[in-house]
């Protein structure tokens, strides 16, 4: 049988139709010989399936409908042309990538991985030192030695199996640079600076294999402009992010329509039961809003024909039916927490879960002067000092500093930690002026048995601790990685409660953004769990003053 005819121009994929034919009942296998020496092409077979690779997290199983508008955005031309043709993508990766996300890897699907060899070479620089960048590049290093190994050397031309590990949704091949490209960038690019050469290495594979979309990945935005500016098609590594739009994370409380109760009223069965002290009413419910709905979700109804407002929280689902309960109503003098009352609806939603003891995980998101400390706090001590439930308050936060660092502080621990707790300091402060009769004397010995019962950790020595009947409060959780907030949070020991604090719009660590801190990352995997829960705090009660501020600056 003849063999196809050999394309002339080096580095040319073969085309299907000049794959050999078989004949009947004889099996041939495709020729991929090239003209003189050049690397061996890469597979180009369409895929079963159409991917969503960067631009897809896994996580993010939100029940709104995604917007067109995101995804669009995220896409560069090439990418969206492959996705509508079905062809696999040849995907360049950055430095940044790989140092941010060490499974980077394993995440493109169907796709080709290829490596540049200053890639390679930046990672050598940076996996000295003790910081999460330096641990990610050592990681990234272990799994390529693992890829390469007793892989021939003629074998890595042509591709090594990215399942090879044992990752099973990595169907693609890792390729690296293993000849010298002829880079050409445009006259006025230094080329000794390394994301040149690497948009050199994209530019190089588009010209040896033209039929192939190839794509650069990398979290640095102004590579990515570059990139652009050259005619390259860039996207940004976002299989770390939980949600594509923040404005889909889950809230925690829903608002019943004005006809809730005429559609889900019928056969609708109440009982009353005491829990912890407190009497609560539960209502069975069946009805169509009820499928839309999560365990441990905060529902609200306030009628504008003067009828009685509802609130309550889901306990149970199952199908279309829904076990809802009244909540203690913390906004009343009567019921406030160490001297705090709610001042409005979600902060008496916040202090329902805060005092509620089978509710293990709670996490507050809101902006500035929302009172998510203070009700953290005040919770913490009615808890320890009045009911006795915990032994002792523990406060942790990321020490990520706003301006430029002070540098090191000279003490202990805790001492090393007390300029960045300034924020507990200032709450205590209120928390203890409300008990006026004691005198100057009866304040400074509750100050003192307050403090004592106040412990404040450093993050960096939190591995391999466990915590036991304590009240854990997390400061500042919107800076920490979903790497650190698994560390924190598997800390928790039989009786141990933990609240993270935080506010989305004010992340301060590199490279985090509001779709891949921890925080969102928590709030979006423990939702609908029956033994955490989340409410996101709307109405700042600091001061007229700073809420105006946070309204027109």
């Amino acid at each position: 049988m003849p063999l196809p005819k050999l394309p002339t121009k080096p580095g040319t994929l073969l085309s299907p139709q000049e794959y050999p034919k078989a004949e009947k009942g004889k099996s041939v296998k495709p020729v991929m010989t090239l003209v003189e020496s050049t690397p061996p092409p890469i597979e180009d077979t369409p895929p079963q399936a159409r991917a969503r690779t960067t631009e897809k997290a896994p996580a993010a199983k939100t029940r709104a409908a995604k917007p067109k508008a995101v995804e669009t955005l995220v896409k560069s031309g090439a990418g969206r042309t492959a996705d509508r043709q079905g062809v696999t993508k040849l995907f360049v990766l950055d430095t940044n990538v790989l140092m941010h996300d060490p499974t980077s890897l394993f995440r493109f699907e169907e796709h080709d991985v290829y490596l540049p060899m200053m890639t390679l070479e930046e990672l050598d620089n940076h996996k000295k030192g003790m910081s999460e960048v330096a641990r990610n590049a050592r990681q990234v290093s272990r799994s390529l030695d693992a890829l390469v190994a007793g892989v021939a050397e003629h074998e890595i031309e042509t591709g090594i199996p990215l399942a090879k590990l044992g990752n099973k949704d990595a169907k693609g091949r890792l390729f690296f640079q293993t000849t010298l490209q002829n880079i050409e960038l445009p006259e006025g690019l230094p080329q000794g600076k390394a994301d040149n050469q690497i948009l050199g290495v994209v530019r190089a594979l588009e010209a040896q294999y033209p039929g192939r979309p190839v794509v650069l990945v990398s979290k640095d935005i102004n590579m990515r402009i570059k990139a652009r500016a050259m005619g390259l098609p860039a996207e940004e590594y976002l299989n770390d992010h939980v949600l594509e739009d923040t404005d889909l994370l889950y809230s925690g409380i829903v608002q019943l329509p004005d006809d809730f109760w005429n559609k889900h009223a019928k056969g609708m069965e109440s009982w009353q039961e005491n829990k912890h002290g407190t009497g609560y009413t539960f209502y069975r419910v069946t009805g169509p809003v009820v499928p839309s709905l999560l365990v441990n979700q905060f529902v609200f109804l306030e009628p504008n024909n003067g009828e009685a407002s509802f609130y309550g929280q889901v306990k149970q689902i199952n199908g279309k039916t829904a076990v809802l309960q009244t909540l203690r109503d913390y906004t009343h003098g009567k019921n406030g927490v160490w001297g705090v009352t709610a001042r409005n609806r979600e902060q008496n939603f916040a202090l329902n879960l805060l005092m509620n003891p089978e509710c293990d995980f709670v996490t507050l998101l809101g902006q500035a002067g929302t009172g998510k400390t203070l009700l953290a706090l005040a919770a913490g001590l009615a808890q320890v000092l009045e009911t006795k439930l915990y032994n002792e308050i523990i406060v942790t936060r990321v020490t990520v500093p706003v301006g430029e660092d002070i540098g090191f502080l000279p003490g202990t621990e805790e001492e090393k930690m007390s300029p960045w707790m300034g924020a507990f300091d200032d709450n205590l402060e209120v928390l203890n002026k409300s008990d006026n009769d004691a005198g100057e004397w009866g304040r400074a010995a509750t100050q003192d048995l307050i403090r004592s019962r106040i412990k404040i950790k450093s993050l960096n020595f939190m591995r391999g601790r466990t915590f036991v009947n304590k009240f854990l409060i997390i400061d500042e959780a919107q800076n920490l990685t979903p790497k650190q907030m698994k560390t924190l949070v598997t800390r928790a020991g039989p009786g141990t409660k933990i609240i993270c604090l935080g506010n989305i719009a004010q992340i301060d660590t590199p490279y985090l953004t509001e779709g891949s801190s921890g925080l969102t990352y928590v709030v979006d995997r423990f939702k609908g769990w029956s033994h955490s829960g989340h409410v996101t705090l709307a109405r700042g009660e600091r001061s007229r003053l700073a809420d105006h501020a946070s309204d027109v600056l």
